[in-house]
C-alpha cells in the first residue's frame, strides 16, 4: 500500500492527527508553499466538549463531526489520508502508516490522548470509555438496550444492575455525563417507559479527589455539586475504585456499587506512538517537547496539543490543561514557527494565554471562569452556550445543534433514541485482518 502523494521539489509537513490542534496547523500552513498531509484513523473531525450528548441520545453524532475532505477541498496542496502512525524513524525523515511509509521534513505529532485505565485489567475490560464519538454510540446503545432490557428481566437483582449507573471520574466530562443523565431520568424515562418506576435508576458519580472540577476554582466546585446533588445525583468524593467484576463495582474501602453501566472518565494518557522510546514519555504518557513544542533529540519532529507534555514553563510545572485552547494556540504557535524555521528566523516559545474554563451540568446550570470573574447558574449556561456553538465546524453544524438545543430547552421528545449495532462489511474486516498481520512486517522492513 502506498499513500500516492508525490512529494515533489516542496518541503512536507505531516500532521498526524486532526483534532483541534493538527488540523489548526494544517489550516494555518495551507498558503505556505509546503505541502501539507494529514494523517487520522477516521475520516472525519470531531468535536469532543459534546461527545456526552451524543451518549445520552440528545443530539445526532452528523452533529458533532465534520468530513476531513469537506474541510480541506478548496486548499491547494492539502491531502488527507485515512490511516494510523505505526512506527517513527527520525533519522530517515520517514514514518511507517498503516497504508505505507511516508517522508517528511517536517512531523507534527497531535493525535490526542486515549483513555487511561491506569492498568487495572478488569476496568479496561468492563467500562466503557467516552473518548470519541465511536465510543458514545456505543454508550448510547448501551444506556437504552440496558433500560429495555430493566422492563423484561426475570430478577429484580439484574433489574437494579442495568438501571444502575456508575460514572468515574469528577471531571468536566464526569460532571456533564451525570447531569445529561439525570435530566434523561427525570424527562425521558416517564413518557417513554411508563411501565417503568423512573425512580429505581440511580446516577452514581464518583471521585477520587475531595472536590469534583479539581482545575477550577473550589467556589465553581462547591456550585457543581450543588446542582448534581439537587438533581438527584449521588455524588462520591474520596473514593477510589479499585476493581470492577460480576456487574460489580468495588471500592477502595471495600463498599461494592451493583451496574451493568459502567462509565469511565477518569483520566487519560497520551495516544501511543509505536516505537518512541520511554525517555521521550513523560507524565500520563505524554511526550516530553521544550518551549518550541520540539520532541528532544527527533529532528523536525513536533508534538502538540494533548498528547504533549511541555517541560520548562514555570507557570504549568506539571503540564499545560488538556483543553481545547491549549491545543489551538499550540498549534497556531508551532505553524508560525515553521513559516518562521523556512525564513531562517528565530524560533518563538509556546505561552498559553487562558481564556477561562467551563463546564455545564444541564438546562440552566452551569459554571465559568474568565480570569478574576466566577459565574454560575443560567448566565453561566449561556456563555458555555455561545462558546461551543462558535467554537462547531460548519455553517450546517452550527444550525443543527442550535435547533436541537432550541428544542430540547422547551421539549425533551426527540426521536434520536434509537438502538443501532452497525456491522462492518466483509471486505473491510478482511482488510483489518491484513493489516493486524502485517503490521509488524511493515517494522521491520522500515527499519532495515
Amino acid at each position: 500500500m502506498s499513500l500516492n502523494i508525490e512529494k515533489g521539489d516542496k518541503k512536507r509537513v505531516v500532521i498526524v492527527g486532526g483534532g483541534f490542534s493538527g488540523l489548526k496547523v494544517a489550516n494555518k500552513l495551507k498558503h505556505s508553499g509546503m505541502q501539507i498531509v494529514l494523517i487520522d484513523r477516521n475520516n472525519y473531525h470531531q468535536f469532543p466538549p459534546l461527545i456526552y450528548q451524543v451518549a445520552s441520545a440528545g443530539m445526532e453524532p452528523s452533529s458533532i463531526s465534520f468530513p476531513f475532505r469537506k474541510i480541506l477541498q478548496r486548499s491547494k496542496d492539502i491531502y488527507f489520508r485515512m490511516a494510523e502512525l505505526r512506527a517513527i524513524y527520525p533519522e530517515k525523515k520517514m514514518i511507517q502508516t498503516s497504508i505505507g511509509k511516508v517522508e517528511y521534513d517536517y512531523l507534527v505529532l497531535a493525535a490526542g490522548t486515549t483513555t487511561n485505565f491506569y492498568g487495572n485489567k478488569n476496568v479496561e475490560d468492563g467500562a466503557m470509555p467516552m473518548k470519541t464519538v465511536a465510543e458514545a454510540m456505543g454508550l448510547q446503545n448501551a444506556i437504552l438496550a440496558n433500560i429495555e432490557r430493566a422492563i423484561t428481566c426475570a430478577t429484580k437483582v439484574e433489574q437494579q444492575e442495568l438501571l444502575n449507573v456508575v460514572i468515574v471520574g469528577g471531571g468536566a466530562t464526569g460532571v456533564e455525563v451525570a447531569g445529561v443523565l439525570s435530566e434523561m431520568k427525570r424527562t425521558v424515562l416517564p413518557h417513554d417507559y411508563p411501565d417503568l418506576d423512573p425512580s429505581l435508576m440511580n446516577i452514581y458519580l464518583i471521585e477520587a479527589g475531595n472536590r469534583l472540577l479539581s482545575g477550577m476554582s473550589p467556589e465553581s466546585s462547591a456550585a457543581v455539586e450543588k446542582f448534581l446533588r439537587r438533581m438527584g445525583v449521588n455524588v462520591l468524593l474520596n473514593k477510589m475504585v479499585t476493581d470492577y467484576r460480576d456487574h460489580k463495582v468495588t471500592l477502595a474501602d471495600g463498599s461494592e456499587l451493583a451496574t451493568r453501566t459502567f462509565i469511565w472518565v477518569s483520566g487519560v494518557a497520551g495516544s501511543p506512538v509505536g516505537n518512541i522510546s520511554k525517555e521521550h514519555l513523560g507524565r500520563g504518557q505524554r511526550v516530553r517537547v521544550d518551549r518550541f513544542n520540539r520532541v528532544e533529540g527527533m529532528d523536525g519532529v513536533f508534538c502538540i496539543g494533548d498528547q504533549c507534555i511541555m517541560e520548562g514553563d514555570e507557570d504549568y510545572p506539571n503540564g499545560h490543561p488538556q483543553l481545547a485552547q491549549v491545543a489551538i494556540q499550540q498549534g497556531k504557535n508551532l505553524a508560525r514557527n515553521i513559516k518562521r524555521m523556512e525564513k531562517g528566523k528565530d524560533l518563538r516559545p509556546f505561552k498559553y494565554k487562558n481564556l477561562g474554563s467551563m463546564a455545564t451540568v444541564g438546562r440552566n446550570k452551569a459554571v465559568a471562569e474568565f480570569s478574576n470573574i466566577k459565574m454560575s447558574g443560567f448566565v453561566a449556561w449561556v456563555m458555555w452556550l455561545v462558546v461551543h456553538l462558535r467554537s462547531i465546524l460548519g455553517v450546517r453544524n452550527k444550525l443543527v445543534v442550535l435547533l436541537n438545543w432550541m428544542w430540547n430547552y422547551f421539549n425533551y421528545n426527540q426521536s434520536l433514541r434509537m438502538i443501532f449495532y452497525p456491522k462492518k462489511a466483509k471486505e473491510i474486516r478482511e482488510r483489518e485482518a491484513r493489516e493486524a498481520v502485517t503490521h509488524w512486517g511493515d517494522d521491520l522492513k522500515a527499519d532495515a
